[in-house]
């Protein structure tokens, strides 16, 4: 039996090139779905891995400073220790400088000078006196200001002509105040150390410069 294929050609070609059309579109949807899918899971993951990293980060960020902290803390106490560790040896220092004190005082004090009283404030002494001249005074200051150990930075604060009776007789004087600093005991050591150093840097080139010589 023959069939006759009563369906026009142009028709059937159009619908098979229409079908295969929108199986393409499907395809291709599908495909960029997966596409999309699996670009948006690999930067899920990455964002992930980012978000670990990040508080990874954080933790040690955060127990840096919390070392760094202690670290400041310890410091604090360190230096605190220390301060009262000076303080406790700058009393102890302390206790004996009124003997310093009178000892320079005998030792600096010129002849002509005559000191009627003193006032101690910390490390800071005001002198009261009289004096046979104003050069007596001056010979006072630069003996306080360098031949001192125990006594620095003389300060005069005031200077006046004045008269001294002894009996019947009447002199004329220059009365005198002034104010010096007296050196803890740890200075006048650390002023003595410094000193020793620089006596000690010329001996020790000199030795070197001999020892080299053929």
């Amino acid at each position: 039996m023959i069939r006759i294929n009563l369906l026009p050609h142009r028709e059937a070609k159009r619908k098979q090139k229409q079908a295969a059309f929108i199986a393409m579109l499907v395809l291709g949807g599908l495909l960029g779905v997966a596409v999309v899918l699996l670009v948006g899971g690999w930067n899920a993951s990455r964002i992930a891995i980012q978000e670990q990293r990040n508080a990874a980060l954080s933790t040690e960020n955060a127990e840096l400073d919390k070392k760094i902290k202690d670290i400041a803390t310890l410091k604090e106490e360190i230096n605190a220790l220390k301060s009262r560790q000076q303080a406790v040896e700058d009393l102890q220092g302390d206790r004996n400088q009124p003997v310093y004190l009178f000892d320079e005082l005998v030792r600096q004090t010129p002849e002509g000078v005559y000191l009627k009283g003193f006032e101690q404030n910390g490390q800071r002494v005001i002198l009261n006196g009289y004096a046979q001249s104003q050069e007596r005074v001056a010979e006072l200051l630069r003996n306080l200001s360098g031949n001192s150990p125990w006594l620095e930075r003389p300060d005069l604060t005031e200077v006046k002509a004045a008269t001294i009776t002894q009996g019947k007789i009447v002199r004329k004087a220059v009365e005198f105040t002034l104010a010096v600093n007296i050196k803890r005991a740890r200075e006048n050591e650390e002023g003595e150390d410094a000193k020793d150093g620089k006596g000690k840097a010329p001996l020790a080139g000199i030795a070197k410069a001999e020892g080299s010589k053929p």
